[in-house]
C-alpha cells in the first residue's frame, strides 16, 4: 500500500493493467468521494490509455444535469440510494464512452442525511453487459469514509473487470 492516502496502492495498478491489457476504459460518477476516485486512478502510470474522465457530482442537480440521473428518481428515493448509484455509474459510462462506469454516492458525515446514517455508501459499477450495485455501511469519519469508499471501489471495478470478457 502506497503512503499516499489517495492511492489504493497495488490493486490500482492491477486495475489500470487489467484495464489496459483488455483495450478497456473507465469513468467515474463521483458525489461521496468528490472526485478521489479518479485521483488515485489517475495517479498509477498508464492511467491514460483507460481512465477516459470523471464528473464530481457533488450538489444533487448536478447528479442529473451531469449524469443523467433521473430527476423523478431523484425526487422520490433521494440522491443517497442504490437506483442513484446506479444510474450514476451508467451515465459516467456512456457520458464518457468508457468500457467501464462507478458511481459513488453516500453520507460521510458528521449527520445523517434523508434517515441515511453516517458510513452508508452506494457503490454502482456498469460495464456494457451489466451492472451492479452494492450496499456498504463504513466506520470512522468524513475522511476515513471516503477513503475507503475510494479503496474499495478500486477493489469492485477490479473484481468485475476481470469476471467479464476480454475485449
Amino acid at each position: 500500500m502506497s503512503s499516499d492516502p489517495l492511492s489504493s496502492g497495488a490493486p490500482t495498478a492491477e486495475l489500470v493493467r487489467a484495464l489496459a491489457t483488455r483495450g478497456q476504459t473507465v469513468a467515474t460518477a463521483e458525489s461521496l468521494t468528490a472526485g478521489l476516485l479518479s485521483a488515485a486512478i489517475a495517479g498509477i502510470p498508464g492511467a491514460s490509455a483507460v481512465l477516459r474522465g470523471g464528473f464530481v457530482v457533488y450538489a444533487t442537480d448536478l447528479k442529473h444535469r451531469l449524469t443523467g440521473v433521473s430527476e423523478d428518481l431523484l425526487s422520490t428515493v433521494g440522491p443517497v440510494a442504490a437506483a442513484t448509484a446506479e444510474q450514476l455509474a451508467v451515465g459516467a459510462r456512456t457520458r464518457c464512452d468508457a468500457t467501464w462506469g462507478c458511481g459513488l454516492t453516500g453520507v460521510a458525515g458528521p449527520d445523517s442525511q434523508d434517515g441515511h446514517p453516517v458510513g452508508t455508501v452506494f457503490l454502482g459499477v456498469s460495464s456494457p453487459w451489466h451492472t451492479e450495485v452494492i450496499r456498504l455501511q463504513l466506520p470512522g469519519d468524513r475522511w476515513t469514509i471516503r477513503i475507503a469508499a475510494t479503496h474499495i471501489a478500486v477493489r469492485e471495478l477490479l473484481r468485475c473487470v476481470r469476471a467479464e470478457p476480454a475485449g
